[in-house]
C-alpha cells in the first residue's frame, strides 16, 4: 500500500458510525402475573413457570379438524398473501443493505461530434470521435452511519413481516377450529331439533285425535301446533347455519371440505388440549404480533439514526478505468489506458428546516410505535385474562346446566306420566317437552362456548403450527 492511498484507506476505516440511539426495551405495561379471584379459579392461575404452550397438532384432538388444518395451511389465500409480503420485505432489504457496498459496473460508450469551420480553431470543419470502454465504481463512505441505519431499518421491518405472517396463520387455526366446532354444534343442534320435532309432531296429532272424540280443546292443539312451528324455524335456522358454516369453512380452507375425513371426536373439551395454567405474563412477548410491534418499534429507532446522520457531510467516491481512443480500433492500443476518480462531499447548508423535520417526524414516529408495542401488550394480556376467567368459570356453568336438562327430563317424564294416570292435562307435558328443548340447546351452545374460549386462549398465548411436525 503505497503513502497516497493511505487517507483513502483511512476513510474506509471510519465509515459505520452509527447515531442510532441505544435501545431500550419499553417495561411491559401490564402485571407480572395474571388476574386472580373467584372468577380465575383462585390461585390455579400461578403454578409453575416451567409450562410450555403445546403445538397445534399436539393441541387438537380431533384428527378431523387437524386435517382440516393442514388443507387450510397449504391453501389459505390470506396465508400466501402474506407469505408474498414476507418474500417483497425480504428483496427491500436485499436491495437497501447492498447500498453498503461499492457497485462496479461495465461501461462503454462512443461519441461523434461534427465541429463547424467558424468554431474550429484552424477555420476548418472537422468530425471528432471519442471511444470508450471500462470499468465503473461508486461508493459512499458511510461515515455517520446513514446507509447502516437505512439498512437496520429494512431488516427489522422485513422481520416484522414475517411475525406478521405467523400472526396471520395463527389467527388462521384459530378460526379453523372455531368454525370447525360451531358446524359440528349447529350439526348436534339440528339434530336435536329433528328428534324434538317428530316428538311436537306426534303430540300434535294425538291432541287433533283426542279433540276430534272431545276429549281435548281447540286451545290444546293451538298450544301443541305453536311447539311444531316453533320447532320447524329452529330447523330452517340451523339448517341455514350448517351451510354458513360450510361455506366460512371453504373459505378458510381455500377449497372445498374434503369429502373424506377422518372420524371426529366427540363433541367436548376432550377435542382440544388444555393451554397450561402456569405461563408467566412475559410469555406475551413470544406472540408474533407483539413481536412484529418491537421490530416496527426497532425499525423506528434506526430510522432515527439516518435522520441524524443526514445532517453531517455524504462523501462519495468514483472512479473509473479502461481505454479511451479517438478510433474504434485503437480502443486497446498501447498508450490507450485511461482512469479518473472523482471524490465527491455534499455538505448540507440551507433546505428550509426539511432535515430538522424529518428527524423530528422520525422521533415522533418511534413514540407512536413505542405507543403501539405497548398497547400489543395490554390487548394480549386482557385477551388471556378473559381465556382465564372463561376457563375459571365455564365449567361449573356446564355442571349447572346438565343438571338443568336432567332435571327437565325427569319433569317430562313425571308430566308424561301424570297425564297418562289423568292427574294433569296434556298442556303440562308441553311445557316440560319445550324447557327440556330450551335447556338441551342451551347446553350443547354452552360446550360450544367453552370449547371455543379454550381455543382463544391458546391463540391468545401466541399458539401456531409446528413446522418440524409437518
Amino acid at each position: 500500500m503505497t503513502f497516497k492511498s493511505l487517507p483513502v484507506f483511512a476513510l474506509l476505516m471510519l465509515g459505520g458510525c452509527s447515531l442510532i440511539p441505544d435501545y431500550q426495551q419499553p417495561v411491559l405495561p401490564v402485571e407480572a402475573q395474571w388476574p386472580t379471584g373467584q372468577a380465575y379459579g383462585g390461585q390455579r392461575n400461578q403454578l409453575s413457570t416451567a409450562a410450555a404452550l403445546p403445538q397445534a397438532k399436539k393441541f387438537f384432538k380431533d384428527p378431523a379438524l387437524v386435517r382440516l388444518l393442514e388443507v387450510a395451511l397449504d391453501n389459505n389465500r390470506d396465508l400466501r398473501i402474506a407469505a408474498k409480503n414476507v418474500e417483497s420485505y425480504r428483496a427491500l432489504y436485499r436491495i437497501q443493505r447492498s447500498e453498503r457496498f461499492p457497485t462496479l459496473d461495465g461501461d462503454t460508450s462512443g461519441n461523434r461530434t461534427r465541429l463547424p469551420d467558424d468554431l474550429s480553431p484552424t477555420g476548418d470543419s472537422r468530425i471528432d470521435s471519442q471511444y470508450q470502454v471500462g470499468l465503473v465504481t461508486a461508493y459512499e463512505l458511510d461515515l455517520f452511519g446513514r446507509i447502516q441505519s437505512l439498512s437496520n431499518q429494512a431488516l427489522e421491518k422485513y422481520l416484522a413481516t414475517e411475525e406478521a405472517q405467523r400472526s396471520v396463520q395463527i389467527a388462521l387455526i384459530g378460526d379453523v377450529a372455531t368454525t370447525y366446532f360451531l358446524w359440528r354444534t349447529d350439526q348436534a343442534l339440528l339434530d336435536l331439533t329433528n328428534a324434538t320435532l317428530t316428538s311436537y309432531v306426534e303430540s300434535l296429532a294425538m291432541i287433533e285425535a283426542s279433540t276430534a272424540v272431545g276429549t281435548s280443546s281447540e286451545l290444546h292443539v293451538r298450544q301443541a301446533r305453536t311447539l311444531v312451528n316453533q320447532a320447524q324455524a329452529q330447523h330452517a335456522l340451523y339448517t341455514r347455519r350448517i351451510a354458513q358454516d360450510m361455506n366460512a369453512l371453504q373459505l378458510l380452507l381455500g377449497g372445498k371440505i374434503p369429502t373424506v375425513l377422518p372420524n371426529s371426536s366427540p363433541l367436548a373439551m376432550s377435542a382440544i388440549g388444555r393451554v397450561p395454567a402456569g405461563l408467566p405474563a412475559d410469555l406475551l412477548l413470544n406472540r408474533p404480533d407483539i413481536r412484529a410491534a418491537e421490530h416496527q418499534l426497532l425499525a423506528a429507532n434506526a430510522n432515527i439514526g439516518a435522520a441524524r446522520a443526514a445532517f453531517f457531510p455524504r462523501i462519495s467516491l468514483t472512479a473509473s478505468a479502461g481505454s479511451a481512443s479517438s478510433d474504434l480500433d485503437g480502443l486497446f492500443n498501447s498508450g490507450s489506458d485511461s482512469w479518473s476518480f472523482a471524490p465527491q462531499i455534499s455538505v448540507p447548508i440551507f433546505n428550509a428546516g426539511k432535515l430538522r423535520a424529518n428527524l423530528d417526524y422520525a422521533e415522533i414516529q418511534k413514540d407512536v410505535s413505542v405507543a403501539t408495542y405497548e398497547k400489543s401488550i395490554q390487548t394480549a394480556f386482557r385477551e388471556v385474562a378473559d381465556g382465564l376467567a372463561a376457563r375459571g368459570t365455564y365449567g361449573k356453568q356446564l355442571r349447572a346446566q346438565s343438571e338443568l336438562v336432567d332435571n327437565y327430563k325427569s319433569y317430562f317424564g313425571l308430566a308424561q306420566q301424570r297425564y297418562d294416570q289423568g292427574i294433569d292435562s296434556y298442556l303440562t307435558v308441553l311445557d316440560a317437552q319445550r324447557e327440556l328443548f330450551a335447556s338441551q340447546q342451551k347446553l350443547l351452545n354452552d360446550q360450544f362456548d367453552q370449547i371455543d374460549s379454550e381455543v382463544k386462549l391458546y391463540k391468545a398465548l401466541g399458539g401456531g403450527w409446528s413446522v418440524s411436525q409437518n
